[in-house]
């Protein structure tokens, strides 16, 4: 589950902060979190190495940050140049809850969180937002509010959403036209939310059991639900984190898609020259035929992971 969850979260990601103790150095999870990064296209890293408190030597910290380049330059991420900031978090926390009033910087391991921020600020490129094109969110999380209705969060993939705006839900059920009665970000009321944003966005016409997880909310009939769909993938190998074994048509793995997983039965695979292909082994590129059990909303070009 928590798999699951880091899929769906790190493929909205315009940049993560990887977190890595300053006294143990990079855990075998540290790899497995870059693998994920690199699969799902997260673009950038900021590292934090926490713990800082605990290392008594200067020298074994500098291993460490030495250690963490090297595995960056594994997973494709540039070593050299992405930066690392030193602290402890726990202090800084610390410091915070006895003195919140302090001014920022007074606390040496506050600060060091500020330089944080200051370097995800500076090496994480503020991504242009797809403004212009038809409004699609996919669905995180739902829950109802008494006497107000249904809301649905997630983070706005392309366009623009005003309050009284009607909308598709798209995927997992039948298709339902709903109208937005209000939009809220960080418990602050919105007349409009635009692609980037993380949202909560207030339904009418819709029961909380009527909507999920996976379905996303779209400008009517702009995306259509989808049981088969043909895919060029890759399968990673062995040694990128992926397969050890050989899979055959009729294989029936998981599908993450956006912010949902679907079984789906592979039918058949097709070989780079056209021909059919009786199995993929780890490393092979294919086109594969798949067979979802439920329909779900998805576009020509878009990517998701098995």
């Amino acid at each position: 589950a928590d798999y699951v969850k880091m899929i769906t979260g790190a493929a909205q990601m315009d940049g993560a902060i990887l977190v890595v103790s300053g006294a143990d150095g990079p855990m075998p999870q540290t790899k497995e979190h870059l693998l994920l990064a690199k699969q799902v296209g997260v673009p950038n890293i900021v590292v934090f190495l926490n713990k800082e408190d605990q290392v008594d030597d200067e020298e074994l910290l500098e291993l460490v940050e030495l250690e963490v380049r090297e595995t960056l330059d594994t997973y494709e991420f540039p070593g050299d140049d992405v930066p690392i900031v030193s602290g402890s978090a726990l202090l800084a926390l610390e410091s915070l809850i006895e003195n919140p009033t302090d001014i920022p910087g007074e606390n040496e391991w506050v600060q060091k969180i500020l330089k944080l921020m200051e370097e995800v600020d500076t090496y994480i490129p503020t991504p242009e937002r797809d403004t212009e094109k038809t409004f699609l969110m996919a669905i995180e999380d739902v829950f109802s509010i008494t006497g107000r209705g249904t809301v649905a969060t997630g983070r706005v993939e392309r366009g623009v959403l005003k309050t009284g705006d009607t909308v598709e839900l798209v995927g997992l059920a039948d298709t339902k036209n709903v109208t937005v009665t209000g939009l809220e970000m960080f418990q602050k009321t919105l007349d409009e939310t635009v692609a980037g944003d993380n949202v909560g966005v207030l339904l009418r016409g819709v029961q909380k059991d009527e909507i999920q997880r996976g379905m996303v909310i779209a400008a009517p009939g702009t995306i259509d639900p989808h049981i088969n769909f043909e895919a060029q993938v890759y399968v990673l190998k062995k040694e990128e984190g992926g397969r050890h074994t050989p899979f055959f048509p009729g294989y029936q793995p998981q599908f993450y898609v956006r912010t949902t997983d679907v079984t789906g039965k592979i039918a058949a695979f097709t070989a780079d020259d056209g021909s059919p292909a009786k199995m993929v082994i780890p490393g092979d590129r294919v086109k594969m035929t798949v067979n979802l059990i439920q329909p779900i909303a998805i576009e020509d070009g878009m990517r998701f992971a098995i």
